[in-house]
């Protein structure tokens, strides 16, 4: 007699819950836009030190050597009303627009992090040293400063019409970065925050953003009623407001570009650019530095395969793995030490930091699908670090996740 069917469980909707967001306040300390910072890794160290030395700004936290002691420090900033607590749970509505154009919107909540396989999906591999890294500042700071960004497909336009609703009144927060203007207002009316909780009843998103924050918050949830079960996150429908993706190129200073572009001639076809370095085209990685560019195509089938003997079939198809294994790994060996190569999402940037002779050289990617992005991560197959950049980020600071506040 065969055995009956065991009923596959139905998915478990993601749920986006209020919680009662730390500020800064804006009657206390004035304009907001002083004390923000740009997301983590948006930041060069550099300028990271140089915010840190004007007080209670968010990067005296966001960057702090001991997180405990940061920790100290926000509680005194809470003393003294620089900070605050909301009085009651809510979800917020962010808005990040340039000029007259909207860029982004979406919901800031308390996040209960599934364990059902499917639900949230990641789509980038993560550095095991960097996930360590972030949850002893997580778990040392008892805080989260900037939230996971998530993209979803939203079906339920209710949830799109109160939104847009809420964006008709007072906001509580505007800051203004660079040439962003984030702009936050606060739902916490028991029959919106239920019919809002209906609409974000979706059964799966992408993590757009925070590969290693959200990898943290897993290795600190190991207590089933910690804190650490939930995460701060901003979820935003792409249907209605689609996030952008760039891609991120490599800098390796110490490596010289002739050289280079023989040595990848032996695993792939490298034609000279005349005319300098462009945006690549799909299939097509850019080298440059000095004023010299060529173009590499073609990865040889041979090599492409040995490079990647330890990865999925699907990665031969993606920039980053040609990038990453068969050039920098195979190719050129650089080392994977500190230093030997960074990471500019720029390409301005990138193309002009090696433009005097021995700067370097630039690799340039081209730019992947947001539906390759989701096709990949709903297979589980995880794309290599540094593939892609989801934006417009959250800024860090605006609405901010304490722990243990009475």
């Amino acid at each position: 007699m065969p055995a009956p069917a065991v009923p596959i469980p139905e998915p478990t909707p993601l749920q986006l819950r209020p919680f009662r967001a730390v500020r800064y306040d804006a009657d206390r300390v004035g304009d907001p836009s002083a004390f923000l910072a740009p997301p983590y890794d948006d930041l060069h160290p550099a300028q990271a030190r140089a915010l840190r030395r004007h007080p209670h700004h968010v990067a005296r936290l966001l960057y702090a050597d001991a997180p405990q002691g940061a920790a100290r420090e926000m509680g005194r900033w809470l003393q003294r009303g620089v900070l605050r607590r909301d009085e009651r749970p809510a979800l917020y509505v962010y808005q990040q627009q340039r000029g007259a154009r909207i860029l982004q919107r979406g919901l800031i909540g308390d996040l209960l992090l599934p364990r059902q396989a499917g639900q949230l999906l990641p789509h980038e591999d993560v550095s095991g040293h960097l996930v360590r890294q972030r949850a002893a500042h997580m778990s040392g700071l008892r805080a989260q400063l900037e939230p996971l960004l998530l993209a979803h497909r939203g079906t339920e336009s209710t949830t799109a019409q109160l939104v847009d609703h809420t964006t008709r009144r007072t906001p509580v927060a505007v800051a203004r970065t660079g040439q962003i203007t984030h702009t936050l207002w606060y739902c916490d009316d028991p029959a919106e925050l239920a019919r809002l909780a209906n609409g974000l009843s979706v059964g799966q998103a992408l993590i757009a953003d925070g590969h290693h924050r959200h990898a943290a918050c897993l290795q600190l949830s190991g207590d089933a009623a910690g804190p650490w079960t939930s995460s701060l996150a901003l979820l935003v429908d792409t249907v209605t407001y689609p996030l952008r993706l760039s891609a991120i190129h490599r800098l390796l200073p110490a490596l010289e570009p002739e050289k280079a572009a023989r040595n990848a001639a032996e695993v792939a076809r490298v034609l000279p650019m005349p005319g300098g370095p462009r945006p690549p085209e799909p299939g097509e990685l850019i080298l440059t530095g000095g004023g010299e560019a060529w173009s590499i195509t073609h990865p040889d089938p041979r090599a492409l395969q040995e490079a990647l003997a330890d990865h999925p079939s699907q990665w031969a198809h993606l920039p980053a793995a040609v990038s990453d294994h068969l050039l920098l790994r195979h190719a050129w060996s650089v080392p994977d030490l500190p230093g030997a190569v960074t990471y500019l999402h720029d390409i301005r940037q990138a193309t002009a930091a090696v433009s005097a002779p021995g700067s370097g050289s630039a690799l340039l990617l081209p730019v992947i699908s947001q539906d390759t992005v989701w096709e990949l991560a709903g297979a589980g197959v995880l794309l290599p670090r540094k593939s892609t950049s989801f934006g417009p980020k959250p800024t860090a600071g605006l609405a901010m996740r304490v722990l243990g506040l009475s």
